[in-house]
């Protein structure tokens, strides 16, 4: 007789791991900013950040693109900034990160294709296309925003007060933004089921770093 045993939702272990995996390598690189400079921060950052990729492919079985990408330009910039010494490549990284999903999201939109669909449709059951369109579109703004931010932030501010920002503010804005959606998204179609005590329902993990 076929087995007719739902698919488990994803466990709450793997969001809290996941939670870990986001925002454990920017908390590394300002607990080792605060303790020991710069440079010792940045490289705690890049240790942790490599940490972060192996531990997603044993744990949840896969890297998702955005911890990818946050992880190269953290080997990248980092490495410039501990061998210039110069703080300033190390904080124009997330204008990078966020300039490129925003490009990507906003190119996919112009196709006719959401690309977030292509990347969440698992934790997003039920959306509509249309759904898909405006949550795409939504992020596409904010992360078009979040470098313009970054930018203003490092321009304006010391790195102390930048780092500081970043690592709390930034993190909460990015959470409040994620859940602001989800009244939309339940407007078109979504549907938690069971898993209204997910911590995956209704997040995206804005890259960090």
């Amino acid at each position: 007789m076929p087995d007719q045993t739902k698919p488990a939702a994803p466990s709450k272990g793997h969001g809290n791991i996941s939670l870990a995996l986001d925002f454990g390598p920017l908390l590394v690189f300002f607990l080792g900013y605060k303790f020991a400079g710069v440079i010792v921060g940045t490289g705690a950052f890049m240790v942790a950040i490599a940490v972060a990729v192996i531990v997603s492919k044993v744990k949840l079985g896969k890297v998702s693109p955005m911890l990818w990408l946050s992880a190269v330009l953290v080997l990248f910039f980092g490495s410039l900034t501990i061998y210039f010494h110069d703080q300033r490549f190390i904080q124009i990284k997330p204008t990078i990160i966020y300039s490129f999903f925003a490009l990507i999201l906003f190119a996919g939109l112009a196709r006719g294709k959401p690309l977030l669909k292509y990347l969440l449709q698992a934790a997003y059951d039920g959306l509509s296309d249309e759904g898909w369109r405006k949550l795409s579109r939504n992020w596409a703004i904010f992360f078009v925003a979040m470098a313009v931010a970054n930018e203003l932030m490092r321009r304006s501010m010391s790195f102390d007060q930048w780092l500081s920002l970043k690592v709390w503010g930034v993190t909460i804005v990015s959470f409040l933004f994620a859940a602001s959606n989800i009244p939309m998204l339940m407007r078109h179609g979504l549907n938690l089921g069971e898993r209204t005590d997910s911590e995956d329902v209704g997040r995206i993990e804005p890259p960090q770093g």
